[in-house]
């Protein structure tokens, strides 16, 4: 009898599947550009803290213009990953390198903005302070981010847009 029940019963299962759960939103956060926003809102808020420390931390050594440079592209990788990862779903290492490329080419627009800026506020005001650089390249980064959502969204992670 024991021989018959081996030969019956089922196959050993495999290694287990992963299913994602679909959550339901209610509200406004049933529309996934909405969520989206939050979440991008959420890791833009920690690159920029990262990105205006690093800021004021180099320009001393640096000068404006490099430290400027230099933090936002080492916190744009951090951006690229964390929004990839949080804001858009991807979690496939599938075209990661590309979209960290991409990242890096979407982050120039934002170096010409806030570069730009800087360089505005040092021909209109040749002995600005720290702090005004820092208010400069915030304000000027408000711009560059909603160019970057928009980047990341519409042309980087599009294939992940209604996440």
């Amino acid at each position: 009898m024991d021989a018959q029940l081996e030969e019956h019963s089922p196959a050993p299962a495999g290694p287990a599947v992963r299913v994602p759960v679909r959550r339901r939103y209610r509200g406004l956060l049933r529309y996934p550009l909405v969520r989206q926003l939050l979440r991008f809102t959420a890791v833009g808020i920690v690159c920029t803290v990262t990105s205006l420390a690093l800021y004021a931390f180099l320009r001393p050594y640096l000068g404006p213009q490099p430290a400027n440079a230099t933090a936002l592209i080492l916190t744009s990788l951090m951006n690229t990953a964390l929004n990839r990862r949080l804001t858009f779903k991807i979690t496939e290492r599938h075209r990661m390198k590309r979209d960290h490329l991409n990242g890096l080419i979407v982050i120039l627009v934002a170096l010409l903005l806030t570069g730009g800026s800087l360089g505005i506020l040092h021909w209109i005001n040749p002995d600005a302070t720290v702090a005004a650089e820092l208010w400069t390249t915030t304000i000027s980064g408000f711009v560059a981010t909603a160019v970057r959502f928009t980047l990341l969204r519409h042309w980087i992670f599009r294939r992940a847009r209604h996440r």
